[in-house]
C-alpha cells in the first residue's frame, strides 16, 4: 500500500468516526464542497457539503446508524472500497438492521468527492 493510500485510509477512518460520533462539522471538512453522498436511508444522491449536512440531520432524526469500517480496499481507478459494518437502531435503540454493505469512495486532493454504497465483492 502506497503512502498515499495510506494518507486517505486515515482520512476515512476519521470520517467514520465524526460520523459515528455525529460531529457534522469534523465530517463534512473531510469533503470537497460538491461531494456527492448518497441518500442511501431514502434514496437519490445529494451534492454539497450543505446538502449532507440537512440529510444527515434529518436521518439522525429518525434512525441512529453506526458505521464501523471492517477493510479497505484500493481500486485501480483510484477509488477505496471499505468494507463496512452498518447497524441501523431505531431511536428506542431497538435494531432494525446489522449488515456487512460496501461504501465506495472517489477522493480528490485528499478529500472525499462521492460515496456510493454497493455490493461487496
Amino acid at each position: 500500500m502506497s503512502d498515499q493510500s495510506a494518507l486517505l485510509i486515515e482520512l476515512l477512518r476519521a470520517a467514520y468516526a465524526a460520523f459515528n460520533a455525529r460531529d457534522i462539522d469534523a465530517a463534512l471538512a473531510l469533503m470537497t464542497p460538491d461531494v456527492a453522498w448518497p441518500k442511501a436511508f431514502k434514496g437519490g444522491f445529494v451534492c454539497g457539503t450543505e446538502e449532507v449536512r440537512a440529510y444527515w440531520t434529518e436521518q439522525w432524526s429518525e434512525i441512529n446508524p453506526h458505521v464501523e469500517p471492517v477493510s479497505f480496499y484500493s481500486e485501480e481507478s483510484g477509488r477505496i472500497l471499505v468494507s463496512v459494518h452498518q447497524v441501523v437502531r431505531d431511536l428506542a435503540g431497538v435494531i432494525l438492521a446489522s449488515e456487512y454493505v460496501g461504501h465506495r469512495f472517489t477522493l480528490e486532493h485528499g478529500l472525499i468527492q462521492a460515496m456510493e454504497v454497493c455490493p461487496l465483492p
